[in-house]
Order: C-alpha cells, then structure tokens, then sequence
C-alpha cells in the first residue's frame, strides 16, 4: 500500500464516528431519524426510544460530536437531524479508499461466494 493511498484511508477511519455507529441505541436512533426525514426535538425522539430521556440527549451527542448528527436550538428545545449528505461521502470515501488501497480483498470476496 502506497503512503497516500494510507493516508487517504487513515484520514477516513475516523473511530468516534466508527464508535457512535457501534451502538444499538444509538443506531435505533439514528435510523428513526432517518426515516422520519426531518428535524426532531429531542422529546420527540425520546418517546420512540426504550431509554430515559436523560440517556437519550447523550446518545444525541455523542451522535453530534461524530458529525452524524446536526443540532439547533428552538426557543427550549433541541432539534436534531441527519447529516445524510456527509454521512454519505464519507462513507462513499471510505469504501473508495478501501478499493484503491486493497483491491485484492475485493476480488477474493468476489470469488468466493
């Protein structure tokens, strides 16, 4: 693997984002508010979740510090929404940096199914 080629992919393994995703509230959030398609306040998100509304606001941030997540404040509440666009070149980046820098991986999977 050439040094840029590692350094493109180094720049994209970005493990609080990788970490946020690794978690089943977490992603249970993230995909209602995927699917809902549009800014939630966090009182909204809380009543579809199984967790206090307390755990909910910091699985929120954790989701925002990762850059999943954008926040903005109403009046009293919090407003939460997808970072479709960037969640998705990021990981279009990651899988493109994956293929550039180790192609052979791909091809085995390839053949063996």
């Amino acid at each position: 693997m050439s040094k840029s080629k590692a350094g493109q992919l180094k720049d994209l393994l970005l493990p609080r984002f990788f970490k946020a995703l690794g978690d089943p509230t977490r992603m249970s959030i993230l995909q209602k508010l995927a699917e809902h398609g549009q800014a939630c306040s966090v009182n909204e998100i809380g009543k579809s979740c199984s967790v206090g509304i307390s755990a909910v606001s910091r699985h929120l941030a954790v989701l925002r510090e990762a850059g999943i997540l954008t926040c903005q404040r109403r009046g009293k509440e919090v407003y939460y929404q997808v970072r479709t666009g960037d969640i998705m070149g990021m990981l279009q980046g990651f899988a493109d940096s994956m293929g550039k820098c180790c192609p052979l991986l791909g091809a085995k999977r390839r053949t063996n199914k």
